[in-house]
């Protein structure tokens, strides 16, 4: 992990001429704000002369600003009387998201009908772009759909989805009948897919018959009907044909009466809708984030939190231009796969989706797609530069990258090294990194530099706009100007702010508001620190979750995975440094009488994980113990686990039950 020592050189500075050109400055100016300082300040804190705080005055503002379109005005910006934890954004208002991303860009009158919304290319080569026209038809032709099938507000709509264009159609066909979407990753496995399935209680699943990947067929149709199998709930199943399985009649694929393909039961429909109108409140989204125990947790967002909060970040953070392609490598099931799509088509914007993988036929095939589309934001992981730059610069060589204004990043702490290298050799030494991080529970970021700013490497620039933040010790005493080490918390909330969890509110307070509780804050539970130079850094998770290659999984999921095996008693899954990834999960299990331990097992149990939740989180190493340190109650002492791995301080382990379990861990093999 990096030290401020190692990242203190400012090693980006733009240009005066840059800096007037972005909207952050142009909304600074209309404003009579003088510097970034003051810009923090100005949004998140208390106004001169104004009666709502700076979080309500720039989230009030920022709705003319943005343009962004409501059917029936709010009648205040908010209502916190039950505290952070529950505030109302917009109460009395009315929108729909589909409306501003789709709409009213594909209106007759509109400039943008014809402007490609999506340009997307498959791994092997094949390129589809998508108008605002089309795409608003094909999001009318899935609302119909919906409603056949008896969908209305409130039901939860299922997208276990390749990378084709049409999950944009399905996110917003949802979004205009009043549906929750419940994005699911492709790579899960099937008792991942099933659990949020079932969480959800999905009444309808769109999924494919598969997609490509490294060259090779990778299908989802028989995950999924495993994974409905386990989960229950699905009454209706739409296929997607990427591969043409369910048309050549190919034996791989199965067929269930509850099944039909997108080419019958969508394609089919009036390309006509009236796109509901829904309390700001509205529920519009349900997206899954793994927590360090238990199940994974249903992050709720709404119709207005989440728009405002993805087109905020886009505008300001990311600088958005009418001319731009955006490209941020994601999955539809994770927040970022939203999050660009909302974000930009908000603006009318056009984005890039990409099916396969990065190295896919050689490891210049990002450089390639930027060169050829004339790419100009480019969002990527830490992890895969790492691996990308593994490869070599030679890789680069005869890519013209020059159209690139911005770099973006965000799943995890950054290496100096990684972070100098994207910013010389990919932007050119020009490119400013937004190296941003907030998560899944706000669909957004707490922390996001503004590109008016200079940067250090692997800064994460200071507050994103709208958002109170801070860096705080154990006593909930803020430490932010001392510039010590301490947890990141929001002293108040925003929009986008989860409105609880889908299993309801004990969780939720558990979950972020049970660390600091007079005054309330939300504790997300990473090491932030700001150095003296104002520079915001993050040191990391404070709590147990497993985050590879920027997807974060919970031990608990990993270690279901392993006891599902007849020859595992118990597992502990732990997150250990990676060079590659940030973090691999490493695994230590206890066999069953009768099972012995052996290198075919230990591959057969990471193959398990694999299968169950997706190849990310096959443990990179499987260890066999006869014991787990415990505390009385019974609970496994992971950080004891962990540390004897990386063989850092225990630190207090009074609560161990069995201490000399530590040193059979310290022996294991």
């Amino acid at each position: 992990m990096e030290t401020l020592e190692d990242v203190d050189e400012i090693v980006h500075e733009p240009s005066e001429e840059f800096v007037e050109s972005t909207n952050v400055y142009q909304f600074m100016q209309e404003y009579g704000i003088d510097d970034y300082d003051e810009l923090i300040e100005r949004t998140t804190t208390e106004v001169p002369g104004e009666e709502a705080s700076g979080v309500e005055w720039f989230w009030d503002e920022l709705v003319d600003y943005l343009d962004i379109e409501f059917d029936e005005d709010y009648d205040a910006v908010r209502d916190d009387s039950d505290g952070p934890q529950f505030s109302e954004w917009y109460p009395g208002g009315k929108l729909n998201a589909a409306h501003n991303v789709v709409d009213r860009h594909a209106a007759p009158d509109s400039e943008t009908r014809n402007k490609v919304a999506c340009i997307w290319e498959g791994e092997g080569g094949e390129v589809r772009e998508t108008t605002y026209h089309e795409l608003a038809r094909q999001s009318n032709q899935v609302a119909n759909y919906l409603e056949s099938v008896g969908v209305g507000t409130g039901d939860t709509v299922g997208l276990y989805m390749p990378m084709v264009p049409e999950v944009q159609a399905i996110l917003y066909g949802c979004f205009k009948v009043g549906a929750i979407a419940v994005p699911i990753f492709s790579g899960f496995g099937v008792d991942a897919t099933a659990t949020r399935i079932a969480d959800a209680e999905c009444s309808v699943l769109f999924t494919g018959d598969g997609f490509y990947r490294r060259g090779s067929e990778v299908r989802l149709k028989g995950t999924a009907d495993d994974a409905i199998a386990e989960a229950g709930h699905v009454e209706h199943t739409v296929v997607y044909e990427r591969l043409g399985l369910v048309s050549s009649e190919s034996e791989s694929i199965s067929w269930r009466s509850r099944d039909a393909t997108w080419a019958d039961a969508v394609a089919t429909r009036a390309d006509e809708y009236d796109t509901k109108s829904l309390d700001s409140s509205a529920e519009s989204m349900l997206l899954y984030s793994s927590g360090t125990t238990g199940k994974p947790k249903g992050i709720v967002h709404t119709h207005a939190g989440a728009l405002l909060q993805a087109a905020k970040e886009m505008y300001f953070g990311f600088d958005h231009k009418p001319s731009d392609r955006f490209f941020w490598v994601s999955d539809i099931g994770w927040m970022m796969g939203p999050w660009t799509l909302i974000g930009n088509h908000a603006f009318g914007g056009t984005i890039f989706m990409y099916e396969g993988a990065p190295d896919h036929p050689e490891p210049d095939r990002f450089w390639e797609m930027i060169d050829r589309h004339g790419l100009t934001v480019f969002g990527i992981s830490p992890t895969a530069i790492r691996a990308l730059r593994k490869h070599g610069d030679e890789w680069l060589e005869g890519h013209d990258l020059s159209t690139l204004r911005l770099l973006g990043s965000t799943g995890e702490p950054w290496d100096p090294e990684s972070w100098r290298w994207f910013h010389e050799k990919v932007g050119g030494g020009d490119a400013p990194i937004i190296n941003i991080s907030g998560g899944t529970e706000i669909m957004g970021c707490f922390l996001m530099p503004m590109p008016i700013q200079s940067l250090k490497p692997c800064t994460l620039g200071g507050p994103g706009l709208g958002m109170d933040i801070d860096v705080v010790d154990s006593s909930g005493e803020s430490i932010a100007d001392t510039h010590e080490r301490g947890f990141l918390v929001a002293r108040d909330s925003c929009p986008s702010m989860t409105k609880s969890l889908w299993s309801g509110d004990e969780r939720y307070l558990a979950e972020y508001w049970s660390s600091f509780e007079d005054p309330p804050l939300w504790d997300h539970g990473d090491w932030a620190q700001k150095d003296e130079d104002g520079f915001w850094f993050l040191h990391g998770r404070a709590d147990d979750a497993i985050n590879v290659a920027g997807r974060k999984v919970g031990p608990a999921e990993v270690e279901g995975a392993l006891i599902d095996h007849d020859a595992v008693n118990q597992a502990a899954a732990v997150g250990v440094p990676d060079d590659t990834t940030g973090q691999a999960v490493v695994a230590y299990v206890i066999l069953d009488d009768g099972y012995d331990e052996s290198d075919d097992l230990r591959e057969a149990l990471r193959a398990q994980v694999g299968q169950e939740l997706g190849k990310p989180f096959r443990p990179r190493e499987v260890l066999f113990v006869e014991e787990f340190p415990k505390t009385q109650s019974g609970k496994i002492i992971r950080r004891a686990i962990e540390a004897t791995y990386t063989g850092e301080d225990l630190g207090d382990m009074s609560s161990i039950e069995n201490p000399e379990a530590l040193d059979e861990l310290a022996d294991a093999e």
